[in-house]
């Protein structure tokens, strides 16, 4: 028989903080991997925030998630770009910088590209 399971992002098993603490990733473990909560704040981006914690050209992390509030800008390595909003759904492959737009954090749900996202290496 299923058991319900009840997990809280006011209560993560792990945060991991982006560099010059401009935001953080909260991680809920499922057996079906992590889900994590982005929160990052007005003037984070990934190539200045999270390649020195990566150590890759652009993120290489695939995100599969829900905007829960703020914009983001997503630029892929092959130019094609786009923005997240608040309701938006999005899949985001492997290969891309980004950054929030405007004045808001900006807030994701992703169910699949953050088990190490963030990750210091080592």
């Amino acid at each position: 028989m299923s058991s319900i399971i009840r997990r809280s992002f006011e209560s993560p098993e792990e945060s991991r903080p982006v560099k010059d603490g401009m935001g953080q990733v909260d991680l809920v473990n499922l057996d079906a991997g992590a889900v994590g909560r982005a929160t990052f704040l007005p003037g984070w981006k990934w190539s200045q925030h999270v390649k020195p914690i990566a150590g890759t050209d652009s993120c290489m992390a695939s995100h599969v998630g829900y905007t829960i509030s703020g914009r983001l800008k997503v630029v892929m390595d092959d130019g094609e770009e786009t923005e997240f909003g608040p309701g938006d759904f999005g899949i985001i492959p492997p290969g891309h910088d980004a950054w929030v737009l405007g004045d808001e954090p900006y807030v994701f749900i992703d169910w699949q590209g953050m088990a190490d996202y963030a990750k210091p290496k080592g």
